[in-house]
Formats: structure tokens, sequence, C-alpha cells
């Protein structure tokens, strides 16, 4: 079984990328973030002549998320229990399904912005929400992973240089801290290998010749239960799909699992 998660940075403008990449690439379940489309918007035909149900929780604005599966979609569920909303609204980050033998979640984490605005208390406190709504699943003999855009790094090692992030979000103690409390809940970083270069950096600035010059992070992550990270077979970043024109600034992440 294929599992995988990328953010797409808006399904309209990916679409014909990402149909050509679930044909080549074999995969079963797709989490997706950054759809930027309304649900009634959505692209449900197209994916459906390659297979694929889609689960869908987006608003058509700056967020939106989604499972594609090809091999069974039950009990979803939109949104964070206990999702504590930015500025009086409820936004759509998070969607779980049950696809075939395995439940999944896809979540987009709040960026944070800047440290100490309003969106980075925000950020920590939507963690927290998501420590306690996947307890249970982490804590479960079925294999379960959180799949997403975490917007945070969770080592050093994880971005090209941290000098460069000094005072900026995305690697501050209280986000790494989050991603520890995660941990902790019972779900291990499924740490994939890069196809290329030393570390597996997902996500690449649009900006500055980022993705030539391998000016990267490691955001997008894979975080399974013991089940799930049993059953790992491989992990790999497909940096070939940042390549090219109208690619996303994020590559997939996929992991094959003997389920």
């Amino acid at each position: 079984m294929r599992i995988a998660t990328w953010n797409v940075n808006s399904i309209t403008a990916r679409l014909p990328r990402l149909l050509a990449w679930l044909e080549s690439s074999g995969t079963d379940v797709l989490c997706l973030q950054e759809a930027k489309i309304a649900e009634e918007q959505f692209p449900f035909d197209q994916l459906r002549e390659l297979g694929y149900e889609s689960a869908v929780h987006a608003t058509g604005r700056w967020n939106g998320v989604a499972v594609l599966s090809r091999v069974g979609l039950e009990d979803v569920v939109k949104g964070l229990p206990g999702d504590p909303g930015y500025d009086g609204v409820t936004e759509p980050r998070a969607l779980s399904a049950t696809c075939g033998p395995v439940r999944v979640w896809s979540v987009y984490v709040p960026n944070g912005r800047e440290v100490g605005h309003p969106h980075y208390a925000y950020k920590l406190q939507w963690f927290e929400a998501l420590k306690a709504a996947v307890h249970g699943d982490a804590r479960g003999s079925r294999p379960f992973a959180v799949l997403g855009d975490y917007n945070v790094a969770p080592t050093d090692d994880d971005v090209y240089d941290v000098t460069a992030f000094e005072g900026s979000t995305h690697v501050t103690p209280a986000e790494r801290a989050a991603l520890a409390a995660l941990r902790e809940a019972g779900l291990d970083d499924i740490k994939p290998r890069p196809l290329k270069y030393d570390q597996p950096f997902t996500y690449w600035d649009y900006r500055q010749l980022c993705f030539p010059k391998n000016r990267g992070m490691r955001i997008d992550l894979v975080y399974g239960n013991e089940p799930f990270a049993k059953a790992v077979k491989d992990a790999y970043v497909d940096r070939e799909e940042r390549k090219g024109k109208g690619a996303s600034d994020h590559a997939p992440v996929v992991v094959d699992l003997d389920v």
C-alpha cells in the first residue's frame, strides 16, 4: 500500500500535474493540503475517473485539506475537535478518514507568521488540539498516521541553514516541543530518504533560486503510530515533482507499507 502527502499550493493550479502524478506514482492514498478551492469546485469527477474517491474540507480560501483514496474511504471527519480557531473563524485544516486497513489525518498546521504574533499563539494552541484529537488512534492497534504540512522543521538538520531562520517561526523551541508532544502521544516521525543530496527536504521557496540551490526545509511530515511504523517498507521525498514549470513549492512525501 502506498500513502503520500503533498501540499499542492492550489489544486486548481496543480490539477494537470496532480492527475499525471497519481497515474504514474501508483499511490493508493494521498493526503492533500492547501487545496485553495471551494468544496463544490473540487475535481471529484476527474479523480473518480482515475479510481479515487475524495473527501474534502475546504472553503475556497487559503487553506483546505483532502484525502484521495482508491482503497476505500470511510468514517470521514471534517475538522479538528477542539479547534481553537483564529480571529473567530474555524479554518479547514484537518480531515480524517479510514482508507482500507489504515486511518489517516491530512493536516495543514497554521504557519504562525511571526514569533509573538497572535497567529503564532494560535499555531501552538492548534497543536494542543491535534494532540488531544489523535491520542486514541495513536495508541490503538490499527495502523494510523497524521500526514501533512506541519510548518515546523523537527531539527536543525531539517533546514538548509538554521542561522538563516534565527528569530523566525518553524524552528523555535516551542514549535519543536509541540512536535515532541505528538511523538509522546504515541507517534513516530517516519523520516523519508532523499532522492538527491543528504537531507530529505520537502519545501523550497520559489524565490532566490532556493530549489536549484537546495535551500530547503523538511516541514511535510508523516507521524505514524507503532503499527504504522512497523509496516513501513520505504519512505522517500519525490523531489522530481518539485521540478519544472507550474510545480508546487512542496514535494510529495511517499510511504510504502506492507499491510
